[in-house]
């Protein structure tokens, strides 16, 4: 067997966010001769991976198993000879930069995709505090920031991080083969599947259960609504600690038996497209996958108004963006769509032209090839300029 043309490294907090968003990448370099190795907290089912690493990564920067995930991971960098470096998610990345140091003496480059800085316009002074101080440290190990909302690139860009170079991609892209709107036959089957009828009026929204996503705003919104809507019903896919509180704030708010707790659903493309509506209630947002999937269904969208959402939701048009934590807001414009079937389908497919038009799986992927082949090129002239560049479809 010939030497690969490379060996590239992919890093993320949790094994699920490499398995979600970022296989379509890793099959590429695959197909391109490469050595693809993954490093992450839990087992891992990556069938482009030829090594797989369990590294304990953990989510809160301060638990202690984190300085045993920082020399896992240096070990695994400096015996693994990588030309890329690739992290993802903001503990395994700053561990991972860290980690890299030496390596990147030595020719190694190292790619980090800022799926949202924790820190935002209008964020807390805390975020602020804690969080912009360390990702402008990191960026100074950081050969390529990829950032995936314009409101991120310009914040980098404007003040100037001093990442080797700052870009701004459109998320990790959508199948829009398979997240598609489905016709009236198709809707009617998928329904059956989930136990509804056309009846029902469906809101839904996919989210890890923790304070951030904040799905106790949807309950209660949909505690406001549910004399005027006794057919509505609000579907909750994903896990997570705050599961159990929403569960009994929806039975203490008289919609438990109205408010179904899906857990982790991996067949959510097998029914989206038969839904009403798509909520989502959090607080911060990157470029969230959730509300790109339903816009791709055909879905409308009532969110709340965030640095991600705002990135998306063409407000009164693809759909409503109301403030984080305003129940009684998000349950207005709710009922404003559910009132008005026609809007509801405007709004959708305004929504479906949004997502078609630059965030599509095929589109995403030139924007990640076009950085690739730029950094790879640069490391065989021996030039590496600093620089801030937008990557758009018309770029690449």
């Amino acid at each position: 067997m010939g030497q690969p043309a490379g060996r590239i490294l992919f890093c993320a907090t949790v094994a699920q966010h490499l398995e979600r968003f970022h296989q379509p990448v890793m099959r590429w370099f695959k197909s391109r001769g490469w050595e693809v190795h993954a490093a992450a907290a839990g087992p891992l089912d990556l069938p482009w991976a030829d090594r797989r690493f369990d590294v304990p990564f953990s989510r809160s920067p301060a638990r202690l198993t984190n300085v045993r995930a920082y020399r896992e991971v240096r070990r695994i960098i400096e015996e693994g000879g990588y030309r890329l470096i690739h992290c993802h998610t903001p503990t395994a990345s700053a561990l991972t930069r860290l980690a890299a140091r030496r390596a990147r003496r030595g020719g190694t480059r190292v790619l980090y995709t800022a799926h949202g800085f924790h820190f935002q316009a209008g964020g807390s002074k805390l975020s602020w505090m804690l969080y912009y101080p360390l990702e402008r440290m990191l960026a100074r190990l950081t050969d390529c920031l990829i950032t995936i909302n314009e409101e991120d690139f310009r914040l980098a860009a404007d003040r100037r991080f001093p990442a080797g170079r700052i870009v701004r991609v459109h998320g990790v892209g959508v199948d829009l083969e398979r997240f598609a709107p489905a016709d009236a036959e198709t809707r009617r089957g998928m329904r059956r599947r989930l136990g509804c009828g056309m009846d029902d009026q469906l809101l839904f929204y996919a989210a890890e259960f923790n304070k951030n996503k904040n799905q106790r705003m949807l309950i209660e919104a949909l505690a406001l609504l549910k004399d005027e809507f006794p057919r509505a019903r609000l579907l909750l896919a994903g896990d997570g600690p705050l599961r159990p509180a929403c569960e009994a704030l929806a039975v203490r708010l008289g919609v438990g038996d109205r408010t179904h707790f899906l857990g982790f659903r991996p067949d959510i493309a097998d029914w989206l497209p038969s839904l009403d509506i798509a909520v989502a209630s959090s607080y911060r947002e990157g470029l969230p996958v959730n509300v790109l999937e339903a816009m791709a269904c055909g879905l409308p969208v009532v969110a709340t108004s965030n640095r991600g959402h705002r990135e998306l939701v063409n407000d009164g048009r693809s759909g409503w963006l109301v403030p984080p934590g305003d129940a009684r807001q998000m349950a207005d414009r709710i009922r404003r769509l559910l009132l008005n079937p026609r809007d509801r389908a405007a709004f959708g497919g305004a929504g479906r032209g949004i997502v078609s038009s630059a965030y599509g799986l095929d589109t995403v992927m030139a924007e990640m090839r076009a950085i690739y082949a730029s950094i790879l090129g640069e490391m065989e002239i021996g030039t590496w300029a600093q620089r801030q560049e937008s990557f758009t479809p018309s770029s690449t």
